[in-house]
């Protein structure tokens, strides 16, 4: 197929295709004498269909712009790798919440024989493992691109979101709302106080450097 085939279907532009040719990141992809760059497609040695899908998630809208550097980044893993990507799946929900239609929908689909993720946490952030050995049972790979831990700002949305939904049902919708907002005012002021001894004991060590 043509390198603006192949571009579409990875979900990138045609720029950052030819880029990644240039950087030979394309394996196989070579350029006729007329100029046309050809990606050969490929199949899977065990006869099934090459059928990689890269899944992208945030927590909400207003991190769109991340939502798409983040399938950005998953092509660019894949391409590198040599995989064909099938798909790229792009959802905002958070990591907790078990109605995700399109993972659910990626889930469920046969032909699929790999699921690139950046974090284990974009695709859940419990239950992970139960995931995964689903999935290979059904032949299909689950691989993560980094294992190390994910972004704080999140996490700590993720946590007000099961803070709030376990307090609602011990106290009802409106208590919950207000004790929600007690734990997390007094955790900011808590960190700020661990933030405050660090800093006087860094200020504490240099002045006795300095005498």
């Amino acid at each position: 197929m043509k390198l603006s085939e192949w571009a579409k279907i990875q979900g990138i532009t045609y720029q950052a295709a030819w880029n990644q040719f240039k950087k030979g990141q394309i394996p196989s992809a070579y350029q006729l004498a007329a100029g046309t760059i050809v990606v050969p497609e490929k199949e899977k040695n065990s006869g099934r269909p090459e059928y990689t899908v890269c899944y992208a998630r945030v927590s909400s809208s207003e991190n769109r712009k991340n939502l798409e550097s983040q399938a950005e980044r998953l092509c660019s893993y894949c391409a590198a790798r040599g995989y064909r990507v099938a798909e790229v799946v792009k959802e905002c929900a958070s990591g907790l919440n078990n109605t995700r239609p399109k993972l659910e929908k990626l889930l469920k689909n046969p032909e699929i024989i790999r699921i690139v993720v950046e974090h284990k946490d974009r695709l859940t952030r419990f239950g992970f493992n139960y995931i995964r050995l689903l999935k290979e049972f059904q032949g299909c790979q689950i691989e993560i691109i980094n294992e190390s831990a994910n972004d704080r700002d999140e996490l700590m949305q993720d946590f007000v979101s099961l803070v709030t939904c376990f307090t609602a049902r011990l106290y009802g919708l409106r208590r919950s709302k207000r004790k929600t907002e007690k734990l997390i005012r007094e955790l900011e002021n808590e960190n700020n106080k661990i933030v405050k001894d660090i800093a006087e004991i860094c200020d504490g060590g240099e002045t006795k450097n300095s005498e």
